[in-house]
């Protein structure tokens, strides 16, 4: 196989340095603009830490709802340095040994790497913006205040602008520049490519069909008023309730209440062995979905549940007791104590 040429594996070498670069500037940005900040406020996110307007962001934040900003939030930042490193390593080695199965596996990394931010982005951003405190000074029905994934967006009075900043631009030149210079290699020589291209073709199929399946194995936010139950085949209307299945090939199925997924289990038309997660919404944290295994229950008549199992979820004890207390009673159930009362 013909290895690249020496110019290019210096080109290349130099792009792949280049990339220490990203550690000493910010990845991403999310900025922030309303009458009262005409100049803006800004959060940066870098490999390792946030900078910039955080304290007021958090101040105002904490107003609607949203949880504290703090470097606790991102577990991302303890590896990203790490897989910033690794794709340095392979690009150096690729520039090094000349092969182009191995700038082949750059490029294919380097997109594995940016499809999986953006997912890790969207699913911080989802929790943050749903998960409100129930207890905010600033309440609006049905609101939400997801930051947009890549664009902007309005929410309430302010202007939000989300996207790459000095260091994902730095990534992304060299991982361009890398899938030319292989596209180009590729065209040269394209005979003797043929065979390895379809190997590592196949390769990078199954690792994004891999990719892609973990990615969108999780809670699907519900549609009121048009999502059917998987069950009993009513249209999900209650707010307060909705449970789903999700298996491990990314299915879900939706359900209007736990009555209905319970019967759903029993009737055998979904294998555990094929179940990955079970959610049911946070009856004091609506939409916010609360894993069934990890949450608590309430079972009073008061509650009223779509098919009458009258039984609430609750992410936390405390949640669940002031419910009890406020209903004057009910009885707390375990998530196996759930199942056996439909």
């Amino acid at each position: 196989m013909q290895t690249l040429g020496k110019s290019t594996r210096i080109l290349l070498g130099i792009a792949s340095l280049s990339l220490i670069g990203t550690f000493f500037v910010p990845l991403w940005q999310i900025l922030l603009w309303a009458p009262q900040y005409p100049e803006g406020l800004s959060m940066k996110i870098w490999s390792n830490r946030l900078t910039g307007d955080i304290d007021i962001i958090n101040g105002l934040n904490h107003y609607i709802g949203m949880k504290h900003i703090s470097v606790e939030m991102f577990p991302e930042f303890n590896y990203i340095g790490i897989l910033i490193g690794i794709l340095i390593a392979i690009g150096v080695l690729a520039a090094l040994t000349g092969k182009p199965r191995i700038l082949f596996f750059f490029t294919l990394l380097s997109c594995v790497y940016g499809v999986a931010a953006l997912w890790d982005f969207w699913r911080w951003g989802y929790d943050y913006g749903h998960n409100l405190d129930p207890n905010a000074a600033i309440k609006v029905p049905d609101m939400s205040y997801q930051p947009p994934l890549v664009g902007y967006k309005n929410l309430l009075n302010f202007t939000s602008y989300s996207g790459p900043d000095t260091g994902a631009w730095m990534i992304i030149g060299v991982c361009l520049l890398a899938t030319g210079i292989w596209w180009w290699w590729f065209f040269s020589n394209r005979k003797m490519a043929a065979k390895q291209t379809a190997k590592a073709s196949a390769a990078a199929l199954l690792l994004s069909a891999l990719f892609l399946e973990s990615c969108t194995s999780g809670p699907e936010p519900i549609r009121y008023g048009k999502d059917e139950c998987a069950h009993c085949k009513m249209t999900l209307t209650d707010k307060r309730f909705g449970a789903e299945i999700i298996t491990d090939k990314g299915k879900v199925f939706k359900f209007d209440d736990l009555n209905c997924l319970a019967d759903y289990l029993k009737s055998g038309q979904i294998q555990d062995a094929s179940v990955a997660q079970m959610v049911s919404v946070d009856f004091k944290n609506i939409p916010a979905f609360v894993d069934v295994k990890k949450a608590f229950f309430l079972q009073n008549e008061a509650i009223k549940s779509p098919m009458r199992g009258d039984i609430a979820t609750f992410s936390s004890q405390a949640d669940r007791d002031a419910v009890q207390k406020e209903l004057g009673g009910g009885k707390a159930l375990t998530w196996e104590e759930a199942l056996r009362a439909f």
